[in-house]
């Protein structure tokens, strides 16, 4: 039998750094990122033995002290166990315990995956419109049968139709890197990327990186004035610097490479820089800038490779390009993001995506309502 409780975040960092592959929002750093809402690492024991754990993060309703309990992109348990009750059940107990009205999950569990052969045919295909149209060059038995268990349990998709979904993306780009060289990696990219890696490298691009909090922190400022600059143009949201010191001095202070910035510099300027991240064999492309000067030298192809390079050399099997939408459509404009992808030679990913499971009805009902008029 199963029993969850609340453990050290040492006890959390030591499960964790024993996994092949864990989601960074799973650390405990991660808890210490995002302050506004409450932290709890909490464990699963079997026979007194830690066989799971998990990041929960508490954000509370206005005005009542009831919370949305959320483990984003876990919790980090055996998803291939057929009985997932045995493992869901005590964690739904601990959460309403605690003051949960409800709880959200992001099971770390792919469902299925499209290469990039397939993605581009897609594009191509006037008639397709989104990835769930293409045949898939592989789904996973696991992911179907975690998202029919979930069902069987009362767990609600989250899924939003169109765009990125409120919470982590169920869509993500990957290039593999296991049992693969620089120039097997290099050679998997479409001739586009790699003129421009070469035209980055002739052009005299220079790219550095820093993984420590003081050589990080020394070139923060130079990084979000560019990430301000590319939201600009872009159109998105910029976080504010203290987000990101937070960010750095969490995770730096976590283990040695897990945050690395990358600047990509021509002639003293800055023309693109990167954020990555890294959980044993599990790297992430985080954020990124890039300058409207200067796009010809090509900085952001050079600082990706830069990142390929350094997460191969790492010994990580994937790494990972975060966050795609379904769409295919040439006339939607999240499609340019997938195309930039895409030359990367790897493959597009689904994971089985965010579940919610109500704990006081009354109360899930009126936040989800609240959710919906928000947005």
């Amino acid at each position: 039998m199963l029993t969850v409780r609340e453990i050290s975040e040492t006890e959390h960092l030591d499960f964790v750094r024993a996994q092949r592959s864990a989601s960074f929002l799973q650390t405990p750093a991660w808890g210490r990122v995002k302050s506004e809402w409450r932290r709890e690492s909490i464990g699963w024991f079997r026979d007194g033995e830690l066989v799971g754990a998990a990041l929960v993060l508490y954000r509370q309703l206005p005005k009542v002290k009831r919370y949305l309990a959320y483990v984003p992109e876990g919790p980090l348990v055996d998803w291939a166990d057929d009985d997932l009750a045995a493992w869901l059940e005590p964690l739904a107990a601990h959460a309403k315990a605690r003051g949960a009205f409800g709880l959200r999950i992001g099971p770390p569990v792919v469902t299925r995956r499209w290469d990039t052969t397939t993605v581009k045919a897609g594009i191509a295909e006037e008639s397709v419109h989104r990835l769930g149209e293409l045949a898939p060059t592989d789904r996973d038995h696991t992911g179907a049968r975690v998202v029919s268990q979930l069902h069987e349990l009362g767990w609600v998709p989250q899924a939003v139709e169109g765009g990125f979904a409120a919470g982590q993306p169920q869509h993500v780009f990957q290039v593999p890197l296991a049992g693969r060289s620089e120039d097997e990696v290099l050679r998997g990219m479409n001739q586009l990327w790699r003129r421009n890696i070469k035209k980055a490298d002739k052009a005299g691009v220079e790219v550095t990186s820093a993984s420590s909090s003081e050589g990080i922190l020394a070139d923060l400022d130079a990084f979000h004035e560019l990430y301000v600059h590319t939201a600009g143009r872009d159109g998105f949201t910029p976080r504010p610097l203290s987000y990101f010191r937070t960010m750095v001095e969490a995770l730096a202070a976590e283990e040695p490479d897990r945050i690395t910035l990358h600047l990509a510099r021509h002639e003293g300027d800055l023309v693109a820089a990167t954020i990555a991240i890294r959980v044993g064999a599990h790297a992430w492309y985080s954020y990124g800038a890039s300058s409207t000067e200067k796009r010809e030298v090509r900085g952001s192809n050079a600082v990706q490779w830069a990142m390929m390079r350094a997460a191969i050399a790492a010994g990580a099997d994937v790494y990972d390009l975060r966050g795609i939408t379904e769409t295919l459509d040439a006339d939607d404009p999240h499609v340019g993001l997938i195309q930039f992808k895409v030359g990367t030679g790897g493959e597009a990913v689904e994971y089985v995506g965010e579940w919610d499971l109500p704990l006081n009805r009354a109360l899930y009902r009126a936040f989800d309502l609240y959710m919906k008029r928000r947005g």
